[in-house]
């Protein structure tokens, strides 16, 4: 009988923080928004998505951009990923294209609270589609990765 070792709790955590950050993309970007733009006056409409946008960019920044980081850091040094091992087939170029995902998925939502700060909405629309999408290619990829 295999028992949970603490590789097994560090990819959990990996896991459920990609799962968790992106479940709450799709809560904000399919729930919570389209309701206060349809249930909210314009002026508080907008103080509540600026709002609810921060408190999320907070919660990334705080919570999950460091979670996803220690965890894949770790999980990559456990499994003795190089910068040479990268471009090989298989687990290199898959952890590859996950961590080029992920590196446009944070310019993606960076340039976006940029792009609503500065009340530019087509911009920042677009580019919060562009996060959400690449954000669940992020997940795709990181389930085509064998566990550690």
């Amino acid at each position: 009988m295999d028992t949970v070792g603490p590789w097994s709790l560090v990819r959990f955590a990996h896991v459920a923080g990609a799962a968790l950050w992106v479940g709450g993309q799709l809560a904000l970007s399919l729930v919570i928004l389209p309701l206060a733009r349809r249930l909210l006056a314009p002026d508080a409409k907008d103080r509540f998505t600026a709002e609810a946008g921060r408190r999320f960019g907070m919660l990334t920044g705080a919570l999950f951009l460091p979670v996803q980081l220690g965890t894949g850091i770790a999980m990559a040094w456990h499994r003795g990923v190089t910068w040479a091992s990268l471009a090989e087939p298989g687990y290199g170029r898959t952890l590859a294209a996950k961590l080029a995902l992920f590196v446009l998925v944070m310019a993606a939502a960076a340039g976006h609270g940029i792009a609503h700060a500065r009340h530019r909405t087509g911009p920042a629309r677009a580019l919060a589609v562009v996060s959400l999408v690449g954000s669940l290619g992020v997940v795709l990829l990181a389930t085509a990765l064998p566990a550690t």
